[in-house]
């Protein structure tokens, strides 16, 4: 069953013809095809020709040297670009989607028993957002989605398996964090997930009995991959810390948190409505491990509730973690209040699926068989329903892509004339008013404030 949910999810991403929907997919297009051809910065004459060839490249900006680089996060053109290279890079979110699916297999099959696994891979599938983000290859969002769920579960799978050889722990641990490693190198704000992952082994090393070895391992992969991180900026951007994004255009602060908590629920329970089972799961889960405080259960009953709540309180953790970030982020606040726009500020929210159908499957393990078939059916019908209208946002009146100059991530405007190119932002920390490369169409710039 886990296996023709993942292979429906295919089927479904497949089956529709791909589209462009915001300015992040342009940016992402043109670095993945200049990396494939051994570039991950270009002159202004390289940038004029790809443009001229793609017919767009949009939020892509000048360095202080003249070459021009995307503003993005730079790790997922380079997972892509082996399929861009076979010319087949609608499959890349689907690949990373197996290796997803196969960690929520084993970690859910290994916490919950011969169904939960299934359940979490159905859960992960059966979504909106996971269907309309797999179908969209050039944008990263279920790519590092999926590595998520796979360091998620595999993880899980290290810590529960205390009668396996400490090597084969040792290693599949590895993997686990070098999965959370790579989300974080797709979009850096999943480093509070591979931290909540740390601080959970850290807590949980002594009752899983897993040696310091073990944990020293994975924490030199982490110290390794922040070293090329930050190797990489301080190359390309001028700083250790620095990204391509200008000052003060990716903004967070607690004056968006109530309009974002007015206006996002809507947009993630169309989406993922999924999230009703994991809050239920949470809930049930907490009030089973405070009766496990009691009295009146034997030692067996009381280790399970114990455990089950260790588990929910990591998965749990990581979910607020992401969630509570964006719900301070400025720009979904004005457009959280559109309900045409979910697919575009939802994105945010989606590294937290794994840990949320993890707690999904395991509700749906506890349940009466009869109610789990009819709610795994019904998230199968929702999502069957949803994914079309979140496919087709993006191209109606006023919902078109524009020139990237001056945009806030992912910001929509009105449609551009065919052939017209984008210009790029002036060049990291110079002022406003640089002169775009020749064969650009220069474009007014439109205020970046949500």
């Amino acid at each position: 069953m886990a296996t023709v949910a993942f292979v429906g999810l295919c089927l479904a991403v497949l089956a529709r013809s791909a589209q462009m929907l915001e300015p992040d997919d342009f940016a992402y297009r043109a670095s993945i095809v200049a990396l494939t051809r051994g570039h991950i910065a270009l002159t202004s004459a390289q940038y004029t020709a790809l443009a001229q060839e793609l017919g767009s490249i949009m939020q892509w900006v000048q360095l202080s040297d003249g070459r021009w680089i995307s503003e993005k996060n730079p790790g997922y053109p380079f997972l892509a670009a082996p399929f861009q290279l076979l010319g087949i890079l609608r499959v890349a979110p689907l690949f990373y989607g197996a290796l997803g699916c196969l960690g929520l297999y084993v970690g859910g099959r290994r916490w919950l028993g011969p169904w939960g696994g299934t359940w979490a891979v159905l859960l992960y599938c059966a979504s909106g957002a996971a269907l309309v983000f797999a179908w969209r290859a050039t944008m990263p969002t279920f790519t590092d989605t999926s590595l998520v769920a796979a360091g998620t579960g595999t993880l899980l799978w290290t810590m529960l398996a205390s009668e396996a050889a400490t090597r084969r722990r040792t290693i599949v641990g590895l993997l686990a964090f070098l999965a959370l490693e790579a989300a974080v190198a797709v979009r850096y704000t999943n480093v509070l997930l591979l931290a909540v992952a740390l601080v959970a082994v850290a807590l949980g090393r002594g009752a899983a009995r897993l040696p310091l070895r073990s944990f020293a391992w994975w924490l030199a992969s982490v110290g390794a991959a922040a070293g090329l991180v930050v190797a990489f900026d301080a190359r390309y951007y001028g700083g250790a810390l620095k990204t391509g994004y200008a000052s003060g255009e990716i903004t967070f602060g607690l004056s968006a948190l109530e309009p974002n908590l007015r206006g996002m629920p809507y947009h993630l329970l169309r989406s993922m409505p999924l999230l009703l089972l994991a809050v239920t799961a949470a809930g049930w889960i907490a009030l089973r491990a405070a009766r496990a405080l009691g009295r009146g259960l034997g030692r067996v009953e009381r280790s399970g509730r114990r455990r089950d709540g260790a588990v929910a309180a990591a998965l749990v953790a990581s979910w607020l973690a992401i969630f509570g970030l964006y719900a301070t982020y400025d720009w979904t606040v004005q457009q959280s209040a559109r309900h045409d726009l979910t697919v575009h500020v939802v994105r945010f929210y989606l590294p937290a699926l794994g840990a949320v159908a993890l707690l999904g499957a395991w509700l749906l393990s506890r349940l009466p068989r009869s109610l789990t078939l009819a709610t795994a059916a019904a998230a199968v019908c929702l999502a069957v329903a949803t994914y079309p209208s979140l496919a087709s946002v993006g191209r109606g009146p006023g919902v078109g892509m524009g020139p990237s100059r001056g945009l806030a991530p992912g910001q929509l405007q009105g449609d551009v004339p065919p052939g017209a190119r984008p210009t790029g932002r002036p060049p990291i920390g110079e002022p406003p008013g640089g002169q775009p490369p020749s064969g650009s169409t220069p474009s007014p710039s439109p205020s970046v404030s949500p």
